[in-house]
């Protein structure tokens, strides 16, 4: 048999296929995702005769397609977050059986109307299991009468999932009559239908007994089921199908495309331990970093292939094989990536480009240092490196937009670099060194703006962590914190200072609350700070200038501010040039003709 359009099949017999296993699933399909607004509707357009679509199925034969390839049976009871995956089924020696290439949201939904049960969280509830939070839900439809015309769901049949209280509730009213759809089953032949129906209250209603004798229509009777058969058993044939079928429109996105290529072609449970990884990593950091399956995805490429784009040529059979077989170190390496990040003090909001770990991931990979790089012990210049490298490639933003091509040129010298004992931040600031959008460079204008950046922004803490390079952040926590504290500016009024320019100068948050003003504290120091004058603090804990990054030769009483935050502003861009490395000379000129004035 050819493939083509095959004869139309009825709705119980697609039932039927579901519960005797006759229709699976195949790992490339993604979970059920229709809600159940959309499912009612969708039992309201067939009664109406609306069309549904056409369906595609594969028919399965081979036991290569059989033994080697993934398939999950249809989800028959659906609660919301605690029972959304399919279950899956070993089919080595299963009987022939068909997969459902387009089709599984429509499919699935008539299962569950008709002889399955649906749950969600009930506004205000815990996520907990229960009756109480999630409770099960029947499908249907109040045979007594059609809906206004003008109703907003724009229906004609007044059709819902209801929880058992909720249709005891709504049967008081003597004007409904609430039909469950599963009843309708128990009805194969049709007289036994007419016996019930006359021997209902309802029975003389015209309108009930044309909606009941409609559902038994569209269940029993009629050929509403049309589908493609695809009868090749050669897995890029229906995946250049599948990818036929669904990429042109928004249901499923080329994203979720590759990722359920991936599954396909993945001997364990993609679906299961690429989001277990995303929930590990959420635990890590304060709060916890977020990513998604992409990011995965996109990790694995870079770890193992020269092409890194998101095109499906690069998640065949045997680019996953690799990341299959490499799994376990994989995900070593990702969890090792962000604990080092968190270590460090880093945390979603302060890590806004989530592909410049991915270059970490590499480096901790390629070098077997999965198991070791978070020992505080080892590692330390590499560790430093890396963070330098990473606090400039945030602040300079490299990773916006399209970064492909970051990724790859930074991919390209780590390669080169692997099993040197050292990360290559020079050589990856020579590789960008002429782009003038993704370079690692910093000019004068470019360190005034990092100067103003404030304390909440996203990159304040990686200006930081990059000025204070010289702490020991293995073995210590550290916090943002005003020098001057931001108590005394917010409290400040127009009285308290002589002039006009002045008071403007105090209330600027570019003085007060932007990195001028700032410094990374350690967790016993940051509390012993707090509200205390910036002079007092410094005499009563005896702390160390240089290592603060607090100028010398400069009051530090609030009366003189002005002057602190001038002389402060220049000491940091000294700091920075430093450890960018450009030159300082004529920086510290300036600040040496300050200081003799």
């Amino acid at each position: 048999m050819s493939s083509g359009f095959a004869k139309p099949i009825k709705i119980i017999d697609a039932i039927e296929n579901i519960v005797s296993r006759k229709y699976l699933l195949p790992a490339i399909q993604r979970r059920f995702v229709w809600s159940s607004d959309k499912v009612e509707a969708l039992f309201d357009s067939i009664l109406r005769g609306y069309p549904i679509n056409s369906f595609m199925f594969w028919s399965i034969k081979s036991d290569a397609v059989k033994n080697q390839f993934k398939f999950y049976e249809f989800l028959t009871t659906y609660r919301e977050f605690f029972r959304e995956n399919n279950l899956d089924i070993d089919t080595k020696g299963l009987p022939d059986f068909y997969a459902v290439i387009d089709g599984q949201q429509r499919l699935t939904s008539i299962y569950l109307g008709l002889k399955g049960t649906y749950a969600y969280k009930l506004p205000r509830k815990w996520w907990k299991d229960n009756e109480e939070c999630l409770p099960t839900r029947w499908l249907y439809i109040d045979i007594l009468k059609e809906l206004p015309k003008d109703n907003e769901r724009k229906m004609k049949y007044d059709i819902r999932f209801l929880t058992k209280p909720e249709y005891e509730s709504l049967s008081k009213n003597p004007d409904s009559f609430w039909f469950k759809f599963n009843d309708i089953l128990q009805f194969r032949d049709n007289n036994k239908l007419l016996n019930y129906i006359i021997s209902q209250s309802w029975g003389s209603n015209e309108f009930a007994r044309t909606t009941v004798w409609t559902i038994w229509k569209k269940v029993f009777d009629e050929d509403l089921i049309n589908y493609y058969l695809e009868e090749s058993q050669d897995i890029d044939t229906v995946l250049d199908i599948f990818i036929r079928t669904n990429s042109g429109g928004e249901p499923l996105s080329f994203s979720n495309l590759l990722m359920s290529i991936t599954t396909a072609n993945w001997k364990r449970d993609a679906r299961k331990v690429i989001p277990e990884t995303v929930k590990k990593v959420f635990e890590i950091g304060n709060p916890g970093f977020i990513i998604n399956d992409d990011f995965v995805l996109k990790t694995c490429l870079v770890l193992f292939n020269d092409n890194i784009k998101f095109q499906v040529k690069n998640f065949d059979g045997d680019s996953v094989s690799v990341f299959d077989k490499n799994w376990d170190r994989i995900y070593d390496s990702i969890i090792a990536a962000f604990t080092l990040l968190a270590s460090w003090g880093f945390n979603d909001s302060s890590l806004r480009a989530k592909n410049a770990v991915i270059p970490i991931i590499y480096y901790i990979y390629h070098n077997n240092l999965e198991k070791e790089i978070n020992n505080k012990a080892k590692h330390i210049d590499e560790k430093k490196q890396i963070r330098k490298w990473l606090c400039i490639s945030l602040l300079k933003g490299i990773f916006g937009g399209q970064s492909d091509t970051v990724l790859s040129g930074i991919r390209k010298v780590l390669k080169k670099n692997i099993g040197t004992g050292c990360f290559p931040y020079e050589q990856i600031k020579e590789e960008f060194r002429t782009n003038p959008a993704k370079n690692l460079s910093f000019d004068e204008e470019f360190i005034d703006g990092i100067l103003t950046i404030q304390k909440d922004a996203p990159n304040c803490y990686p200006v930081l962590a990059l000025l204070y390079s010289h702490l020991n952040f293995e073995t210590q926590t550290f916090h943002k914190d005003h020098l001057h504290p931001a108590s005394y500016f917010l409290r400040l009024k127009r009285t308290d200072v002589s002039d006009d320019a002045s008071y403007a100068f105090y209330k600027d948050v570019n003085n007060w609350n932007a990195i001028v003003n700032l410094q990374l504290l350690n967790s016993s120091l940051n509390e012993s700070k707090q509200n205390a004058p910036l002079g007092q603090w410094i005499k009563d804990k005896n702390i160390d200038l240089d290592n603060q990054l607090i100028p010398k030769n400069v009051s530090l009483d609030i009366a003189d501010f002005k002057q602190f935050i001038d002389k402060r502003r220049q000491y940091l861009k000294t700091q920075l040039k430093t450890i960018i490395g450009i030159s300082t000379t004529n920086t510290q000129q300036q600040e040496d003709s300050q200081s003799e004035q």
